[in-house]
């Protein structure tokens, strides 16, 4: 069976504040080869990534300076080979902006059990830690795949 080749990936959460961001610069690092952005499914385009979120991934090693949240377009969906969302919710939506990109639209914690990767926005520094160990394993899996 052939391999399939992905050039671009886009990451959607809710805001684009917290989960996303941190997902779009680990899938980044891990496939520097293969372009990555991320989007909101709701929220307000312009905004940086949440100081919680940003004071985590810094504790990782992970940078999320120069990140500018967005609202999703139909565009940016269908100008990307792969949409990997945080919870099933998140397909139902991307799935009323453009129907035709639902092939192509998976959960970021799909090789972790389908695993929801929960909102921390306005909870414990805890909850992004979690939130931030999912997604670093989740990218691990998907490096796997598609490296």
């Amino acid at each position: 069976m052939a391999k399939l080749r992905f050039r671009s990936i886009l990451v959607l959460c809710t805001g684009n504040l917290c989960r996303s961001p941190i997902g779009e610069r680990l899938l980044r690092q891990a496939l520097p080869t293969l372009q990555v952005a991320s989007a909101g499914t709701h929220g307000v385009s312009g905004r940086p990534a949440d100081a919680t979120a940003v004071a985590v991934a810094a504790g990782h090693g992970l940078s999320l300076e120069g990140h500018s949240s967005r609202k999703v377009t139909p565009g940016m969906l269908r100008g990307v080979d792969l949409i990997l969302v945080m919870e099933p919710a998140h397909i139902e939506q991307v799935t009323v902006i453009a129907p035709d990109v639902r092939g192509k639209t998976l959960l970021f914690g799909q090789w972790l059990d389908g695993k929801k990767i929960p909102d921390p926005y306005g909870k414990s520094r805890e909850a992004f830690e979690h939130v931030y160990g999912l997604l670093a394993l989740a990218t691990q899996e998907w490096a796997k795949r598609l490296s």
